[in-house]
């Protein structure tokens, strides 16, 4: 594996262990203010799109972005929306199912859709079958050993959201790797993020309007925590996504951001107190020693994301 593809997985990996924060923030945002998970993501989004939009502006990619949505408004209008859907679904599924059969659907869902895909293209057997099935035995095993919550009042409901959840996850990142390959990553994450905004916040707003819900918070500690989850979580966090991507499979790279519910085990662990136990450590082990074997040469990925590859969770 070259040095670029080395550093495209650790990009994802990061990624991944930036969202396995998110949960530990969402929990303390509802600890000083009575949001709901659908107006916490509405905020998260809003604020990510904020951020990366100030970013480009004062790095002067702006126009990076408005290249990127004249050549290719309706792939970048999908990677958007798909990835809004992905973390509403994933928060409806949280409360109608609990954590751990939406973390275990949607978190699983998504590398097995891209496994499925590429059997499908190739038409033979994909080499990343083996760490696949690897890291989501050790997903199972982590998330069903953490304290994580029993089972929601609508459990049909809740693994449908957590199915949809997957999937847009899945699709989000299918449709971005092409853009990632040719596109500035700050220009993609920015186009996307605002997109997945303006589609995400007014349903959310809307939604707390008709049931009656607060809409915002006065807490400082809340809106810190809410700055952190949308500049941090999601547009530190997208934003290196797409730069991994740009020499990452899709399918290696939904295997690799499973960092992410080893990051929220042992957050989990330090700062709440929780206990993995034996089962919980095997499951971490066993998700990091798949996202290790994504690092020996199984597919070429080319390292070079200019104007003549382009193409196209």
């Amino acid at each position: 594996m070259t040095q670029a593809a080395r550093t495209g997985l650790l990009q994802i990996c990061l990624a991944g262990v930036l969202w396995g924060t998110g949960g530990l923030a969402v929990q303390v945002v509802r600890d000083h203010a009575s949001l709901s998970a659908l107006t916490i993501s509405g905020y998260r989004t809003g604020v990510a799109a904020l951020v990366l939009v100030v970013v480009a502006l004062c790095c002067r990619r702006l126009g990076g972005v408005r290249v990127l949505l004249r050549a290719d408004p309706g792939r970048v209008a999908l990677v958007g929306l798909a990835t809004a859907a992905y973390q509403a679904l994933y928060f409806a599924s949280v409360v109608l199912v609990g954590v751990t059969v939406s973390t275990v659907v949607s978190l699983g869902l998504a590398p097995l859709l891209l496994v499925a895909r590429d059997a499908v293209a190739t038409r033979s057997r994909p080499a990343g079958v083996a760490p696949t099935l690897v890291a989501l035995v050790g997903l199972v095993l982590v998330s069903g050993t953490a304290s994580l919550g029993g089972t929601g009042p609508s459990p049909v409901l809740g693994v449908l959201a957590a199915v949809g959840s997957g999937t847009a996850y899945a699709a989000a990142t299918a449709l971005g790797e092409p853009l990632a390959r040719r596109a500035d990553p700050l220009a993609l994450t920015t186009a996307a993020t605002v997109v997945g905004a303006a589609g995400l916040v007014p349903v959310a707003l809307a939604v707390e309007v008709v049931v009656g819900g607060p809409v915002g918070t006065a807490d400082p500690v809340a809106l810190g925590t809410l700055v952190y989850l949308g500049a941090l979580t999601f547009a530190l966090a997208y934003a290196l996504l797409y730069a991994g991507l740009r020499t990452t499979a899709s399918s290696a790279a939904v295997v690799a951001t499973l960092v992410e519910p080893v990051t929220a085990g042992l957050a989990a662990t330090v700062f709440l107190g929780e206990r993995l136990g034996v089962v919980g450590v095997v499951g971490m082990v066993l998700v990091l020693a798949a996202i290790a074997s994504l690092g020996r040469p199984t597919r070429s990925v080319s390292a070079r994301p200019g104007p003549a590859s382009a193409p196209a969770r």
